[in-house]
């Protein structure tokens, strides 16, 4: 896997996590999408912590600097 994600993507990318994980504890995700939140919170996370994003490869896209 190459690296695909930047630093800036990455930090956005674990805020948002942060925002969406913190809506869905305290339950300002109704019910049923809240499940769905939380799978867009993890996939967020796990890809700031990878720098890696299937879909920016899909899309020929790469946020890194480069060196």
């Amino acid at each position: 896997m190459k690296k695909n994600v930047g630093k800036k993507d990455k930090m956005i990318r674990l805020f948002a996590a942060t925002l969406i994980a913190v809506a869905v504890i305290f339950e300002l995700i109704p019910e049923p999408l809240n499940y769905v939140g939380f799978g867009i919170s993890l996939v967020l996370l796990l890809t700031s912590t990878l720098n890696f994003c299937p879909l920016y490869t899909l899309l020929g896209k790469n946020t890194c600097e480069r060196e």
